[in-house]
């Protein structure tokens, strides 16, 4: 006769039976906490025996980051409603963190009395390691992207590293152009030797000179010693100058001469020192325009374009956000000592429907405010910055069904540039029940809708 695992009533051997082949770690407590069940599931996952949990409180046997905070069981018997697969980590009796998705529960007696709670726990542990190796497998040193656009330039780079070629890296700020410049120099026969940025827009154009190529002494007011520049600093190895847009006039004459014979002169100086580094270049601003303005020299602007990487920007490698922000949650939970796992679903909704203004910072930024808020688990909406939940609460807001389904048409209008197919083909509905409601509602459209060049990205900023 198998020994029943509940203390307060028998169970029948067949519901045992069942207890013990469920994969899923299974624990039951009753109204004092303690635990009534443990089946072997559990022990295997907890590496805790039945004989040392059973009886004991629920909190000494699972410690988990939410029993800090805010305890799932109890939530459940509280409210009365389940929690279903929320990522959490327990510590096992050897001290690791083991990756689990927990479900909970309520049980009654016949009479609809309050008997206990039961908790589920699924071990992810090897759905972890399968994340690892897929994330591993979109990982480029610090570039991390499954965007095919992203993916071409990859597969160029170690070719690019091979040459002393200058390389022009365009893209909006906030896209990653320095961690393309660092991969370069990485990958390069100059890897062991220093990578130097500047910011070229960083400086006053009176020390933007001294900074890149250094001064002697007296070579102007306050002078008092040799200072060596940038340059310098990167002998045989590389130098990043980021947004060379910004480089001004009579400095851009200067780098032309570094280009063209390797050669430069310190400011105060009178005789050139030989520049043995390979110079990549950064912009976010369109050059091409800016010779034609006559702000950028055209002859340098064809030194530096040897080879050119544009760097697409956030909203057009959407399917890039999940893996970001999986590596920024695990960056800055370990930075701010947090455990936490993952983003809900609701909150990854909003992040997948953002447009990025900001690029890849402008995550990073979101991802560093969700973990600083968030005390453990998943970083839910709540814990985004105000700024990107208002078009979601709105809805919410609505004192009619009628009036959030006009909102949420606005929305998603809104959201596709106002082109009306492209909206209701992201809504599964067929485009003349679109219209249809669009009349019906009386939502008022523009002129112009996203079909229409110059009707592009009509209210995006205001979503």
């Amino acid at each position: 006769m198998t020994t029943p695992y509940f203390l307060d009533e028998p169970s029948p051997e067949r519901f045992e039976a069942v207890i013990q082949s469920i994969s899923d770690g299974v624990m039951t407590v009753n109204a004092e906490w303690r635990i009534t069940c443990f089946n072997k599931a559990a022990e295997r996952i907890s590496g805790i025996s039945r004989k040392e949990a059973m009886g004991r409180h629920c909190y000494e046997v699972l410690k988990s980051n939410l029993c800090r905070d805010t305890c799932a069981m109890r939530y459940t018997i509280e409210t009365g409603r389940p929690v279903v697969n929320l990522a959490v980590y327990l510590e096992n009796s050897h001290g690791t963190q083991v990756p689990v998705s927990i479900s909970t529960a309520v049980f009654k007696d016949k009479n609809g009395n309050l008997k206990g709670g039961v908790v589920t726990y699924r071990d992810l542990r090897e759905v972890e390691e399968f994340r690892k190796e897929i994330k591993k497998a979109y990982s480029f040193g610090d570039i991390i992207s499954k965007s095919n656009k992203v993916r071409k330039i990859l597969d160029v780079l170690p070719t690019i590293a091979e040459s002393e070629s200058t390389v022009l890296i365009t893209g909006e700020s906030g896209t990653g152009k320095e961690i393309f410049a660092r991969a370069i120099h990485g990958l390069s026969q100059r890897k062991k030797k220093p990578f130097v940025a500047v910011n070229c827009g960083g400086f006053p154009e009176t020390l933007i000179e001294s900074e890149l190529f250094g001064h002697e002494i007296g070579a102007f007011t306050g002078a008092t010693r040799a200072r060596e520049g940038r340059f310098a600093r990167a002998e045989g190895g590389t130098l990043f100058l980021d947004e060379i847009g910004d480089l001004p006039f009579p400095l851009q004459v200067k780098l032309l001469r570094v280009l063209q014979e390797r050669t430069y002169e310190p400011l105060g100086g009178t005789h050139p020192l030989r520049a043995n580094v390979r110079i990549i270049t950064a912009t976010n601003r369109n050059l091409q325009e800016m010779v034609a303005e006559g702000s950028f020299r055209q002859d340098l602007f064809y030194r530096i374009n040897v080879i050119k990487l544009e760097i697409p920007p956030l909203r057009d490698r959407l399917e890039d956000v999940p893996l970001l922000v999986d590596h920024f949650i695990s960056r800055f939970s370990a930075l701010h000592n947090k455990d936490i796992g993952a983003i809900s679903h609701d909150a990854m909704d909003i992040l997948m429907s953002h447009d990025y203004p900001g690029n890849i910072r402008e995550l990073e930024n979101i991802i560093e405010h969700g973990c600083v808020l968030c005390p453990g688990g998943l970083i839910q909406v709540k814990h985004l910055p105000d700024a990107l939940r208002p078009t979601l609460d709105s809805f919410v807001r609505a004192d009619t069904f009628e009036e959030m389904e006009r909102q949420f048409i606005i929305y998603m209008l809104k959201k596709n540039n106002w082109n009306r197919l492209a909206a209701a083909r992201e809504m599964g509905i067929h485009k003349t029940t679109l219209f249809r409601k669009i009349k019906k509602l009386g939502i008022r459209l523009p002129e112009k809708d996203g079909r229409h060049k110059s009707g592009r990205k009509v209210a995006s900023a205001h979503l």
